[in-house]
């Protein structure tokens, strides 16, 4: 399954890939870089927003807007670009990463050290009014999040591990967490994923070159080999939600391939489930 470059370009760290229906275009960010871009795949226009600070994701609201996790906290970026913090929380040494929107449209953030101390990052659930709740507090470098189609189950990833868990998911709260896959040693780390229709997990795997997909059993069926060794994350996009958008960094390359830093594409690889928007 051969991929195309849909945007290239030189992140330092691109990252968090979401399609933004309502828009028609896929968000991507540089989370070092502090720049937000979006992608008109039947256009081809690109924008460019810088932030302040570090960002670690950058998500559609369902009132129009993104919903940003920075380096210090939560905020709501209004379509008109008022700015205001949802969430303020300054940890020094930590910052933003991942984030996902579960299916009643709260937002889950991550965060981490910059220097990926064990147990320097976080989880935490935001609604509308700002912090509902940490879901785990004892992270090292929190990233991919996502729902079984159903809504039953949550995954999840906190990369030095290797491993992808799943928990429980009663459509607010998790529990029961156990192991789903184990990224065996020399394969890379587990790093952004994506759930599709099918309930089949996608996974990047940072310095492993590839996105694989596992089956709701666990069993590895598919493998999509990249010529760069830093694959960030995936997600599905277009209008029939069937391209899986990849992004791909070059932070600590001595000699990178052109497409490192490029948001990449793979054509018809799957079927990918309606994300919610943030409910805030």
């Amino acid at each position: 399954m051969g991929f195309d470059v849909a945007v290239r370009a030189e992140a330092t760290l691109g990252e968090g890939p979401t399609w933004d229906a309502d828009a028609g275009r896929l968000l991507w960010l540089d989370i070092l870089g502090s720049r937000v871009y979006t992608y008109d795949p039947s256009s081809g226009r690109q924008t460019l927003r810088t932030t302040d600070q570090h960002v670690g994701a950058a998500k559609p609201r369902a009132g129009g807007g993104l919903v940003l996790n920075l380096r210090d906290g939560v905020a709501l970026l209004d379509a008109d670009d008022t700015f205001r913090w949802l969430h303020r929380e300054v940890v020094p040494g930590r910052r933003a990463n991942d984030a996902a929107v579960a299916p009643d449209g709260t937002l889950w953030a991550g965060t981490m050290r910059y220097d990926e101390a064990p147990g320097g990052g976080t989880l935490a659930r935001f609604g509308s009014t700002g912090l509902l709740e940490t879901v785990l507090d004892d992270v090292a470098v929190s990233n991919g999040t996502g729902w079984s189609p159903d809504a039953t189950l949550m995954y999840y990833v906190d990369s030095p591990t290797r491993r992808i868990d799943v928990f429980d998911y009663d459509g607010e709260r998790v529990g029961g967490r156990r192991e789903f896959v184990t990224i065996e040693d020399g394969a890379g780390f587990p790093d952004g994923l994506t759930v599709d229709a099918d309930g089949c997990v996608w996974v990047a795997l940072w310095d492993g070159g590839a996105v694989r997909r596992y089956t709701p059993d666990g069993r590895l069926d598919r493998v999509i080999s990249l010529p760069t060794p830093r694959v960030t994350a995936c997600a599905f996009g277009g209008a029939d939600l069937s391209d899986l958008y990849i992004t791909t960094a070059r932070i600590g390359l001595t000699d990178p391939h052109p497409v490192a830093g490029s948001l990449l594409v793979v054509p018809g690889a799957g079927k990918g489930l309606a994300l919610p928007a943030f409910a805030g």
